[in-house]
């Protein structure tokens, strides 16, 4: 007998609510008599928002209630945003299925300055991420830096009550809210390297739900699934489990899959950056030899350095 109810577990931040509906709707098409739940949960990283997330766990901090939901059987599948995952998954779950990307890119906000090169000497810019802080003082290091956390909305509301004079958010969360218009300027990989799988949705499920599992697959899609698996053996072999200023973004073409990959310090003065090309089906082991290369040029004693001053 066919599976008729799926339970979805989910964070209720609005951005989370859409990636999940979009899953839903797109489950809908798929299968009409199927029933879909959302089981809305509040995570420690929706919870504690004074402080920056490298100082209190990382992103893992916003899957671990929903991979809860799923070990005890109140869900039967979680969706995340996949650049919000860790690397290492629960012995019984797996990320099933991941939805073809969109825009992977970081976008400048602002509602004074027309683009980075514009922002004066001194510009305050929020982010709370150490990737986009590394890159941006790479580029400019007369910016001040603070951090800034929260929804996509709250993010906004500050830059419009003038706290910050711009601020640097995931291109993809601000169009699926429908706020494509804040975007200024889409920041792109010579300015600023994504981070690992950003703007890809996963699914994560138990391993062993084969009825689930028939039921979600027919929205995984491979050209997205082989990068996102570079990108994150990547992160793997730099253990950048922590929220660590790692940067990784695949791109496949007719030559196969590139990989690109940067590591950095929070001042953006020390920066290691290279590339690797090869076959889509050796993605891990493509992204695993550009991590190895990485540390070969210091990458690790660069992530020491930042886990003890973030502590």
């Amino acid at each position: 007998m066919k599976k008729n109810i799926l339970r979805i577990a989910t964070r209720k931040s609005p951005l989370a609510l859409w990636q999940t509906n979009h899953v839903r709707d797109t489950l809908t098409r798929l299968h009409p008599a199927l029933q879909i739940e959302l089981v809305e949960m509040t995570t420690q990283g929706d919870k504690i928002l004074d402080t920056p997330l490298a100082k209190i766990g990382g992103k893992g901090l916003f899957v671990k209630e929903l991979e809860n939901g799923l070990q005890e059987g109140r869900a039967d599948i979680a969706v995340h945003s996949m650049k919000d995952v860790p690397v290492e998954l629960p012995e019984n779950l797996a990320i099933s299925v991941i939805m073809r990307r969109e825009e992977p890119y970081d976008a400048y906000v602002s509602n004074n300055y027309p683009n980075l090169s514009a922002l004066p000497k001194g510009a305050i810019v929020g982010t709370s991420s150490l990737r986009r802080q590394c890159q941006l003082l790479a580029h400019r290091p007369d910016l001040q830096i603070r951090s800034l956390r929260g929804n996509v909305g709250t993010r906004l509301n500050k830059l419009d009550n003038r706290e910050y004079d711009a601020i640097v958010l995931a291109a993809a969360g601000l169009m699926r809210l429908g706020m494509a218009e804040r975007i200024r300027e889409i920041l792109k990989a010579d300015v600023m390297l994504p981070a690992i799988a950003q703007g890809a949705i996963g699914i994560e499920s138990r391993q062993d739900d084969v009825e689930t599992l028939e039921l979600i697959m027919p929205l995984n899609d491979i050209p997205t699934q082989r990068r996102v698996a570079a990108e994150r053996a990547l992160n793997a072999c730099l253990d950048g489990g922590c929220q660590v200023p790692i940067a990784g973004f695949a791109q496949i073409d007719s030559h196969g899959l590139e990989l690109q990959g940067l590591v950095g310090d929070l001042e953006g003065k020390q920066m290691l950056r290279s590339s690797i090309r090869g076959s889509i089906d050796l993605a891990e082991v493509l992204g695993n030899t550009l991590g190895k290369e990485l540390l070969a040029q210091g990458a690790e004693r660069i992530l020491e350095q930042v886990k003890n001053e973030i502590k």
